[in-house]
């Protein structure tokens, strides 16, 4: 719309309004940090803003314009949209017409983001009718001008057609749709502050449905009808003050409307917010800290008061209680406190409501009253109570029950129940964690590994691990593994290896819960070992039988070493969906029978010469289903040694002798693909005369394919040719492992016969993990157990062309690489590798190596 001369008048002078009422307020709130006032504040300046346009563009009296939702409630975050609607008596004619186009046109041009609906009376009935959205943002209106009369039988109307019953259950189904897109939980590393479980939104959602049923709009109204008690209404206040501050904050600190808590936000806010740094933590992590414990008690509120308005509003035919026990008792399918004293007068009652909900199939939650009685008498739970030997008693019943472990101790850890009890829990209740990989908090991630050992006990889940859950199935008391996973990770956050002071912590507990000492030693071995096994099958060379032997000697025995590999699963599963994968969890199960074959025979070593000969037995048989001679795989054997051997699987054996027996001597490179047989995935084979760089050759090509590689085994034979192994997994999504093998096999060798200089992968962008979280890189380089060789160990933030930048830097040092496994952790990368040659064999030339590729991997 092109302006008129009285028009640029009146936009210059709302403008101004608006840009010095802003800074104003803003000025204000860097004083008072009344976020409250600010949001009041904004709500008058707009307000007397467009009173002025509509006084100036003098619409008809009859007339009402009509602030909606959150403007509607009065408050107005800093870029927050301005709802509005224009309220008519009748459809309008033409001229009427022209001047709702000029004036929602000056909004946007004095710098306003309206959303706008220009409706009749019937109209705005008909469509909340149909739209619970709608339905929702009229609940919350408040006339800014115009016709009052107008007004107020607008909402006579809304109030008359308003069906209270079907707006409460479309509004808790909506709230249930909503936590769902956020994986139903409060705890993301990355929350949104208004629409995450235990936000803003969930606050609101119990006051429009109080406004529905004509319960008042404000807490206070809520604890005066009896829905709420006078403590409950303070932490109301307090909840809410929290994330009204905080999203004030993040919109002020912005300059526009995201409502989302990322990493890049986190540090400013916190320092905007007073936080600050200690020893052991950020002062991002205290505020997030506090943030969860806000929407911890948000989410308990959220769910008391939905009780209490289901009670109110949806009344059932009056059932007779169902007695459980003295204390306890069935009110339809809730678990009902006898009387508020109960937890009082008999303070087990606590843990026993939870093993009660494990025990009875027929109990779906809790009554609002239990709820609310368990919450209050959590505060109660003192050393007296951690003491006492029939809670002890209890507690361990809590592991052992055959249903209900992981929601009942997710309840314990809602309702504050779990840190009371056991205080050092408590101390990491919301505590985040920046190591790259994680996405859960402490305490969350425990329940997911929780969640995940009771998986492998489920029949249900038996497809999605078929050998844990075999060996859980034959595993005594597997319980004993809940217990260690609500150890193993406690010890974070205190400084110090976790491990160890996680041990600690379950060796007190197991002795206070009078364990026996068997039980006793293997939950303390596991939550101080916990690590191993991962560290083992992704770091070190599990193709050298010493290897194993070392690692079957901290294990001891079978018990232990099921134990840990259960365990291991279930924990690197708990730490992100893009830590676990395939590749993973073959490293993981071939780890575990190697160890267990060799507890089988007494722990003594098998003769190198004796593994060699029966995998070069068993590739020997998989050649015969091709229709091959017995003597077909002599030429390319008599030019391999000991460690392709010892390297390779009987099946990898085969793969590269079907391929290359008639090509032992040729110049051509030979390039074979196929599917890994996880089915994600590729494994490719190389074989040429070797060649300057070939590696970092190999490493850009499959870089710039998209793939990463997750394990190499770099091999040249006795006479000068190159055999290299990979595995490689897609990092595009593309899901086109299969259509890729041909491009692989023909691209790849055509740049192999050229020769054709190393091309870098096209880089990529950090992400906010890692620009937000620096990882300092570690690089070590120490001699290897024979003395010949030495490992390389590279711990860095993961980013494009990482791979490509070691093994650039690798070849300039004149390194020689034999082995390489490469780890992910989410953001993070622990890559190790067997190399030699070059001046590695000085110390002066270790260190060289070593600072050169921590000037690399810095970013």
């Amino acid at each position: 719309m092109t302006a008129t001369s009285p028009d640029s008048a009146l936009i210059h002078s709302c403008k101004t309004t608006l840009r010095e009422g802003q800074e104003a307020i803003c000025a204000r709130y860097r004083e008072d940090h009344d976020s409250r006032r600010l949001l009041q504040r904004r709500c008058r300046l707009v307000d007397r803003v467009l009173s002025e346009l509509w006084r100036e563009l003098a619409f008809p009296p009859e007339l009402t314009l009509v602030a909606v939702g959150g403007y509607g409630r009065g408050e107005l975050y800093p870029a927050s949209d301005i709802d509005l609607l224009l309220l008519l008596p009748s459809p309008p004619d033409v001229a009427l017409q022209q001047s709702l186009e000029r004036l929602i046109g000056l909004f946007w041009d004095i710098g306003l983001e309206v959303g706008h609906s220009v409706r009749t009376i019937d109209e705005c009935l008909t469509e909340a009718a149909g739209d619970i959205t709608v339905q929702t943002a009229l609940i919350e209106t408040r006339r800014i001008c115009g016709d009052e009369a107008l007004f107020s039988r607008f909402r006579a109307g809304l109030k008359e057609r308003l069906d209270v019953i079907a707006f409460f259950r479309a509004k808790r189904l909506e709230q249930e749709e909503r936590h769902q897109r956020y994986q139903e939980t409060p705890y993301s590393l990355e929350p949104n502050c208004k629409e995450s479980p235990g936000g803003l939104r969930d606050l609101q959602m119990i006051l429009w449905i109080a406004q529905a049923a004509g319960y008042g709009a404000h807490w206070r109204d809520l604890k005066e009808h009896g829905f709420i008690t006078a403590n409950e209404e303070r932490r109301l206040e307090r909840c809410e003050g929290f994330l009204r501050r905080l999203r004030v904050q993040l919109h002020i600190d912005l300059g526009r409307r995201d409502d989302r808590v990322l990493f890049d936000y986190q540090s400013q806010l916190a320092s905007h917010l007073g936080y600050e740094a200690a020893s052991t933590r950020q002062a991002s992590e205290a505020l997030m800290k506090d943030y969860y414990r806000t929407a911890k008690n948000v989410t308990q509120l959220n769910a008391i008061l939905l009780l209490n308005l289901a009670a109110a509003l949806l009344p059932t035919p009056h059932l007779t209680p169902k007695p459980i026990n003295a204390r306890f008792r069935a009110s339809g399918d809730l678990l009902d406190v006898v009387s508020e004293s109960v937890f009082q007068e008999t303070p087990s009652a606590i843990l026993e409501s939870f093993l009660l909900m494990q025990q009875h199939a027929e109990l779906q939650g809790m009554t609002a009253r239990t709820l609310r009685a368990l919450w209050r008498a959590a505060a109660d739970i003192d050393d007296d109570f951690r003491r006492d030997p029939g809670n002890h008693a209890l507690f361990l019943q809590l592991f052992q029950q055959p249903r209900g472990l992981v929601h009942e101790f997710r309840r314990m850890n809602q309702l504050s129940v779990l840190g009371r009890y056991l205080p050092n829990f408590g101390r990491i209740v919301g505590q985040m964690q920046h190591d790259l990989f994680h996405v859960y908090t402490v305490d969350q991630h425990i329940m997911q590994v929780m969640r995940n050992l009771r998986r492998f006990t489920m029949h249900e889940f038996a497809h999605e691990y078929p050998v844990c859950s075999r060996l859980i199935s034959d595993f005594e008391r597997p319980w004993l593994l809940y217990v260690a996973a609500l150890f193993h990770d406690i010890g974070k956050g205190r400084g110090g290896d976790h491990s160890e002071l996680g041990a600690v912590d379950a060796r007190e507990f197991c002795e206070q819960h009078q364990m026996n000492a068997a039980d006793s030693e293997l939950v303390v071995w596991l939550v101080r070992q916990h690590l191993v096994m991962s560290h083992v099958a992704q770091k070190q060379d599990t193709s050298d039988p010493e290897t194993i032997a070392r690692f079957a000697a901290i294990v001891g025995d079978e018990r232990h070493l099921t134990a840990l590999y259960l365990f291991t699963v279930a924990d690197i599963r708990g730490t992100s969906p893009k830590v676990w994968n395939a590749w993973k969890g073959q490293l993981l199960e071939e780890l575990f029978s190697a160890t267990r074959k060799l507890l089988a025979t007494g722990g003594e070593i098998p003769a190198t010469q004796g593994i060699i000969e029966e995998r070069q037995q068993e590739a020997r048989r998989l050649l015969r289903y091709f229709a091959l001679s017995e003597t077909v795989h002599e030429r390319l054997w008599k030019q391999l040694d000991t460690v392709y051997f010892l390297r390779h699987s009987a099946d990898e054996i085969a793969w590269h002798t079907r391929a290359l027996h008639y090509r032992t001597d040729k110049d051509q490179p030979v390039v074979k693909a196929r599917l890994c047989a996880q089915g994600v995935g590729l494994e490719v084979m190389v074989y040429t005369t070797d060649q300057p760089d070939l590696f970092t050759r190999l490493v850009a090509f499959f870089g710039r394919a998209g793939y990463t590689i997750l394990d190499a085994k770099i091999h040249t034979t006795r006479h000068g040719y190159a055999l290299d192994s990979f595995v490689l997994q897609d990092l595009s999504g593309r899901g086109e492992d299969r259509e890729m093998i041909n491009y692989i096999e023909h691209e790849l060798a055509t740049r192999l016969v050229k020769q054709t200089p190393p091309e870098a992968p096209s880089g990529g962008r950090l992400s906010r993990q890692v620009k937000h979280f620096p990882f300092e890189p570690t690089v070590t380089i120490k001699p290897d157990e024979k003395g010949a060789r030495y490992i390389l160990f590279i711990g860095a933030a993961d980013r494009p062309g990482l791979l490509y930048t070691v093994a650039t830097t690798l070849a300039e040092h004149g390194a020689k690489l034999h082995t390489a496994k490469i780890s992910t952790l989410g953001e993070r990368i622990e890559d190790t590798f067997l190399v030699s040659g070059g001046s590695l064999g000085e110390s002066a030339g270790r260190i060289r190596l070593e600072t050169a590729l921590i000037e690399q991997l810095r970013v």
